[in-house]
């Protein structure tokens, strides 16, 4: 496949290649690479394919399991203040007594509900990425260093693509 082709791709379409038109085909007939040419480009896009194994570029599970309890912990709890927000601010209102208008509800339950969704990114970004360091209760220093992590890779990416391009 073509650098072009591959960047088209959807990122779950399969590997099967599309039937050609005639139009294709005569142009492919005139443009038959050599055989050298077909196994240093196969060999090519082998390397870029495969430069890492699935065991190094997947996450330790004592890892994955600290980032998940961090995530329930930091998303968990905005969400169950949220039904609380809501059900409270219900009796209130039924009881009349208070007299709480239809908006501030709305908000406050979108606050915490918002909070909750912040909270899963904080929460994989706050655990140590470590096997053998465990991290603080809320994580700050972990998160700066995992966020600037995060924010390397996406320019090293770029810098990748940006390269590859040219």
């Amino acid at each position: 496949m073509s650098a072009d082709a591959e960047k088209d791709r959807l990122p779950f379409e399969p590997n099967r290649k599309r039937k050609k038109s005639a139009k294709e085909k005569v142009q492919s007939a005139t443009e038959q690479p050599s055989e050298a040419t077909k196994a240093t480009a196969s060999a090519a896009t082998n390397r870029r394919t495969n430069k890492y194994s699935r065991e190094e570029t997947s996450i330790p599970e004592v890892v994955s399991r600290r980032m998940l309890r961090r995530m329930l912990y930091f998303s968990g709890l905005p969400v169950v203040l949220g039904v609380f927000v809501f059900f409270v601010s219900y009796v209130l209102i039924v009881q009349e007594i208070a007299v709480l208008p239809n908006v501030v509800v709305l908000l406050t339950t979108l606050a915490c509900f918002g909070l909750s969704v912040v909270g899963l990114s904080y929460g994989a970004l706050s655990a140590s990425w470590e096997e053998d360091t465990l991290g603080s209760l809320l994580g700050f220093e972990q998160f700066q260093v995992n966020f600037e992590r995060l924010i390397g890779s996406w320019r090293q990416a770029r810098e990748e693509r940006r390269n590859s391009s040219s």
